[in-house]
């Protein structure tokens, strides 16, 4: 099992984001999970090209690009 942890957000926000995404989302902690998942998703997916346009720079100057 996943072991979970407490955060602390102001009421209001929390009252507004349930009130807008109550549709798609079941509870808050459903919405910030996927938010949280999704953010973390495409800053790996930024890492790896930057990884790989570095990778590419170096076989440039060694002449095998």
């Amino acid at each position: 099992m996943t072991e979970m942890r407490e955060i602390r957000l102001p009421s209001d926000l929390c009252t507004t984001a349930e009130k807008k995404f109550a549709r798609t989302f079941g509870s808050l902690e459903e919405l910030l999970t996927f938010i949280l998942r999704d953010l973390v998703r495409d800053e790996a997916a930024g890492l790896d090209q930057a990884e790989q346009r570095l990778v590419e720079e170096r076989l440039r100057e060694l002449g095998y690009l």
